[in-house]
């Protein structure tokens, strides 16, 4: 199967998932500034979680840079990493609602390593179905950041109960790890070319 579908139907849920987390930002009561002092917690999640989302774009997009045609199971783990995805919306404005407290902040956490999880399992889906020598393959390597980020999550969500902030950093430190566009896709591709 080509793969022009799938791309363009995880774009839209992309869309989506970011007009939905946009949505979540109600204009304030009062027109002073001190207003906007109420939003403050939910406006920095819906940062965090604006970035997270570009970053998952951006990743996808590259990764099927590398892939020629799709499978079955691709199509389906595509469809795993879109429904954690989606999952960001919510997380995002109870994390946001209830001004960064444990338990919020712990599933948000969840959502973030299942996420992470989904879409290692979509790139392995995609490896197998091309080859050990397929481009992808090729380019993946040896993924730090890949095994940083999960560990990250897991140590995030139980510490959430511990120390709120120390998991909320946790999970900006990750987030800034991969803000830096990751460029080894790119490089394999201009190797072929």
């Amino acid at each position: 199967m080509e793969k022009n579908r799938l791309e363009a139907f995880s774009d839209g849920v992309i869309a989506i998932i970011i007009t939905i987390m946009v949505l979540e930002l109600h204009v304030p009561p009062h027109p002073d500034l001190s207003a906007l002092n109420e939003l403050c917690p939910v406006f920095l999640s819906y940062v965090l979680s604006f970035v997270y989302v570009g970053i998952y774009w951006n990743n996808h997009h590259h990764m099927f840079q590398a892939v020629k045609r799709v499978s079955g199971g691709i199509l389906w783990a595509n469809l795993h990493l879109l429904f954690w995805l989606s999952l960001f919306p919510f997380a995002t404005g109870w994390v946001g609602e209830n001004h960064l407290q444990a338990t919020p902040v712990a599933v948000y956490g969840v959502v973030l390593l299942m996420a992470a999880a989904a879409y290692k399992i979509l790139q392995q889906v995609i490896i197998r179905y091309q080859g050990r020598d397929s481009l992808l393959a090729k380019a993946v390597g040896g993924d730090w950041k890949g095994i940083v980020s999960p560990l990250s999550y897991l140590a995030a969500i139980p510490l959430a109960f511990v120390n709120v902030w120390i998991a909320t950093a946790l999970y900006v430190f990750v987030a800034l790890l991969w803000l830096v566009p990751d460029r080894r896709i790119e490089r394999v591709l201009e190797k072929e070319d």
